[in-house]
């Protein structure tokens, strides 16, 4: 049924709402989008106007064209950009391109800028997101997530260098009975399978984050965790770096490939990973413990002090 005011349903994400309604593939039109989201053209419009300082077709049409800047950068061919932006001729979007970012979608490389102004910070993340800018925040003196982070990911390649040293048996023994994480992850019973959650948790949030492309599933023995670990580990704190350094903690990523498309606050998510890191290192101590291998606290005052004492520099 339309709402006359034009207003969500009760508990829908407005976030959720721009991109259903404004970006759906079939939302060529004004009256489209407003059809989408339940609400009449006219009350469709103001609301979005008066939320996002720009009218539906205006944000569709620069969001269209950010994703066209993308597509071009990573080898698409003009015509096919033009097309999947909605634009009838290839001549009009090479204007339409111009005008936006100063130069012909030829001149478009991978190193492109993509993002245009915007009054609302709604912005194309590839493949197929949005992201939205938050409000700028002030950062501490020091850097409390800083130091998290990189605990994190010292301690987590400390634990896999001792379960490198376990018999397999032990390695896969099931230790912890029916114990599940996260219900969507599945059961986390042995050192192997913690482990790999572990890390697997940072791939896949980096690919959100960097918009690439869902990552396969590797191998979880514990050398191949090591090299896995040692390449998400280092492109997770440079993420989170990049993110404090913006003061991007508020931005919102929309992921179309949940369904329905979800959306995540940056600092939530850093939040997530560390939270349930922590908790599965904990996890892996007490499964470690039981097989028989020494192992300490993960403390980070004691990890702060050791690399203090060996000269590293505070995150």
């Amino acid at each position: 049924m339309t709402d006359p005011t034009g207003e969500p349903p009760s508990g829908r994400d407005r976030l959720r709402e721009l991109l259903d309604a404004v970006l759906d593939e079939d939302s060529t039109r004004l009256a489209d989008m407003a059809d989408r989201a339940h609400s009449s053209p006219f009350h469709f419009s103001r609301r979005l106007s008066r939320d996002t300082g720009e009218s539906p077709v205006a944000l569709r049409r620069r969001v269209l064209l950010e994703r066209a800047a993308w597509q071009i950068g990573q080898g698409s061919s003009v015509t096919d950009a033009a097309f999947a932006a909605g634009y009838a001729s290839v001549e009009g979007f090479i204007r339409a391109f111009t005008r936006a970012f100063g130069h012909p979608p030829g001149a478009t490389t991978a190193g492109s800028g993509r993002w245009l102004p915007a009054p609302n910070g709604v912005h194309f993340h590839p493949p197929i997101h949005l992201w939205v800018e938050g409000n700028p925040r002030s950062r501490p003196a020091m850097d409390l997530t800083a130091l998290q982070v990189h605990h994190d990911v010292d301690d987590t390649a400390l634990l896999l260098r001792l379960a490198a040293g376990l018999p397999e048996a032990d390695y896969r023994k099931v230790w912890s009975p029916g114990r599940t994480v996260l219900t969507w992850d599945g059961p986390e019973e042995s050192i192997a399978a913690t482990l790999e959650h572990l890390v697997r948790a940072k791939e896949v949030w980096l690919a959100s984050i960097e918009g690439s492309d869902f990552p396969a599933r590797g191998a979880d023995d514990p050398e191949s965790l090591m090299s896995r670990h040692e390449d998400a580990g280092a492109r997770w704190i440079a993420a989170v770096d990049d993110i404090g350094r913006r003061d991007a903690w508020g931005d919102r990523l929309i992921d179309a490939l949940c369904d329905p498309p979800e959306s995540f606050v940056l600092g939530g998510v850093v939040a997530h990973v560390l939270t349930y890191s922590a908790h599965r290192r904990q996890a892996v101590r007490h499964m470690l413990r039981s097989a028989g291998t020494e192992v300490g606290h993960g403390d980070p005052l004691e990890w702060l002090q050791s690399r203090n004492e060996r000269g590293g520099d505070t995150p």
